[in-house]
């Protein structure tokens, strides 16, 4: 019998989809900090994560004014 690989959940949710492309991005936008920064924003994009496991529409909404915040605030970079 062959192995069919496997291409993702068979639903789609467009703002679930959303949510973790942001977060992905949020992730890749803090990587290149300095480690104390990283570490604490990190954290709080990670308790946004676990909010969306509960509270997709929270979490959007947490993540928006993370990402205001992180991109307005000029010495987190």
């Amino acid at each position: 019998m062959d192995a069919v690989p496997w291409t993702g959940p068979q639903w789609e949710d467009p703002a679930l989809t959303r949510l973790a492309r942001q977060l992905r991005d949020a992730h890749r936008a803090v990587a290149p900090l300095p480690p104390q920064t990283r570490q604490r924003l990190i954290r709080h994009l990670l308790a946004i994560t676990d909010l969306a496991k509960r509270d997709a529409e929270l979490a959007a909404r947490r993540l928006e004014a993370f990402l205001a915040d992180f991109h307005g605030a000029p010495d987190v970079r």
